[in-house]
């Protein structure tokens, strides 16, 4: 798998440690270690491919000024053989880098050997990872967080999968606790409504009061009719959540299997319970000394491991909480289903949960710093220049559901992804549904297309694309061409970047990037109409973008349309 430009770094690193090492032994310069390092890519092409700073980073182990140890770096070291074609002493003695023609030539050529397996790298070297997301509360249908969550969780585990992690993509379902008690109390309500009027029967406060619930209840009705009217309060409920969950279980799955999310697991919390994991870690905790009784109450001390206060892990009534639940699950995933690393994405109101879970990882004998929690902001939806709230369907908050009805899922999609998870977004429904090239996501997949476009166009017309061993790709040295080979070059380590720091966002922006440049280049360098071997490789080069984008939409489990 290419990864020309982590290649060139590592390659320019040996070329000045050995020109420095030379001046060492010729005693031009003292014998002392030689100290670490940068080589970074400057913003300023004209400051050439890449720069170091080893100058400057040795200007006081070698005790001369940075520029005079540039100079005789610059002087010593052998280029020839290398991907490097000249350097340049700039500033206070920074080392300029530039890449040779053969450099650029292997890179067109890896994306057109590798096709769509140009990209993914070994950075990940098979690490086992989690990424658990949306994990909705199955009492209810998904909102516009857990669009974003969806969107970007599931491009976080292909951005992992690319690099080479063995990635699980993981939906926790809620189906104990509080809430399923409040579910049934709420599904209990609306079927005895049915029967006896909403006036006879009094709706819980805290219920749930969204449609979905009167709509289960009817279901329900209309398969058992009044048989559990008078039914004991327990086994009313029993029946009607154990009719009821399933069934909004199955429509969450439905919904994100339209998103295009497909998980590996669905994990019930109710097993925790069943199958004692929650009791036993309780029982792990307080054999560490750990927990302690207050007021009728199993409490744990959070504060010993970073929480803000102690947290109660059985109530009054015998019932562990949801943070009992919480620590069994995320033991689970460590200590018992091996997983290195787990990424979970949370909404920003969960802040306040991350270091106490954390630190409960910490005090069951586990390593916190393995759970790594991405927290997303709000979405805010806008229609010409207006907030939108209410869905027109129903009149009540928009759902995942009503979104992907009303914008292409490829929009979502990429939408959702544009901007870090960290930062507050603005979807424009608007814009998601124009095509046009202000809707970034088309204004990628037109790319695309027109590239399909160039390529038939000139089939028909006879001129294939060659063979790539009869291409001269050395021909490609325009500035354009130069600039978006370059970009080419640098897919493998914006997906790496986008896996280590759990952000898509370097992708979709890395796309709108590439389109940019082809644009520019296409109408800069003619394809159709130069002679032939420079027609060839510009036809390759063609390709080349075609590919890649093609391989950016596809990690993002987006279209790549050969006609628009």
């Amino acid at each position: 798998m290419a990864n020309l430009i982590g290649d060139a770094v590592t390659e320019l690193d040996e070329i000045i440690k050995k020109a420095l090492g030379a001046l060492i032994a010729d005693g031009k310069l003292p014998a002392e270690p030689i100290p670490a390092f940068n080589i970074e890519t400057p913003a300023d092409k004209t400051h050439g491919d890449f720069a170091a700073n080893v100058a400057m980073a040795s200007a006081k182990a070698f005790k001369q000024s940075p520029r005079a140890i540039a100079g005789m770096i610059a002087e010593s070291m052998i280029l020839t053989g290398t991907c490097f074609e000249k350097c340049e002493v700039a500033g206070p003695g920074f080392l300029n880098f530039f890449l040779n023609r053969t450099w650029y030539s292997r890179v067109v050529s890896a994306v057109l050997t590798e096709r769509d397996a140009y990209g993914r790298s070994n950075f990940g070297n098979g690490k086992k990872v989690m990424v658990e997301f949306v994990s909705a509360n199955p009492t209810g249908p998904m909102h516009m967080g857990n669009a974003r969550g969806g969107a970007l969780g599931d491009c976080l585990a292909s951005a992992l999968d690319w690099t080479g992690y063995d990635v699980t993509r993981e939906f926790y379902i809620n189906d104990a606790g509080n809430q399923i008690e409040k579910f049934g109390k709420s599904l209990e309500a609306r079927y005895l409504q049915l029967y006896k009027g909403e006036d006879a029967v009094e709706f819980p406060e805290d219920g749930y009061h969204g449609e979905d619930i009167t709509e289960r209840a009817g279901e329900f009705a209309a398969i058992h009719k009044d048989s559990f009217v008078n039914a004991d309060s327990e086994s009313r409920r029993k029946a009607l959540v154990a009719y009821a969950l399933p069934k909004n279980v199955e429509k969450l799955k439905a919904d994100l299997e339209k998103y295009r999310i497909h998980y590996d697991v669905w994990f019930k919390e109710s097993t925790l319970h069943e199958s004692g994991k929650v009791k036993a870690v309780i029982g792990l905790l307080s054999s560490k000394g750990l927990t302690y009784e207050k007021d009728g109450a199993l409490w744990y001390k959070a504060t010993e491991y970073g929480g803000e206060k102690d947290e109660v892990l059985v109530r009054q009534n015998g019932t562990p909480t949801y943070f009992a639940a919480d620590i069994a699950y995320h033991y689970n995933k460590f200590a018992e289903r091996g997983f290195e690393k787990v990424i979970n994405v949370w909404g920003a109101d969960h802040h306040g949960h991350v270091a106490r879970l954390k630190g409960a990882m910490d005090a069951v004998g586990l390593d916190g710093s393995r759970l790594d929690i991405v927290l997303m902001q709000l979405v805010r939806l806008t229609k010409d220049g207006e907030v939108v709230r209410m869905s027109k369907r129903t009149g009540k908050a928009i759902t995942l559901s009503d979104l992907i009805d009303e914008v292409p899922i490829d929009a979502a999609r990429f939408f959702f992804n544009l901007r870090e998870p960290n930062s507050q977004m603005e979807f424009d429904l608007g814009l998601a549904v124009e095509q046009s090239a202000q809707n970034p996501v088309y204004y990628v997949q037109y790319a695309h297309a027109r590239i399909c476009s160039i390529i038939k166009n000139l089939k028909a017309e006879g001129s294939a694309l060659l063979p790539l061993e009869q291409q001269d790709l050395s021909l490609l040295t325009a500035p354009e061409e130069i600039e978006l080979i370059r970009h080419l070059a640098a897919l493998p380590k914006e997906i790496a970047e986008a896996a280590r720091n759990y952000d898509p966002a370097r992708i979709t922006r890395y796309s709108i990037d590439l389109a940019t440049l082809f644009h520019k280049f296409y109408n800069a360098c003619r394809v159709k109409g130069e002679e032939p071997k420079l027609m060839q490789a510009r036809l390759s080069l063609c390709l080349a973008v075609k590919t890649v984008i093609k391989n950016v939409l596809t990690l993002l489990k987006i279209d790549s349309p050969e006609s628009m």
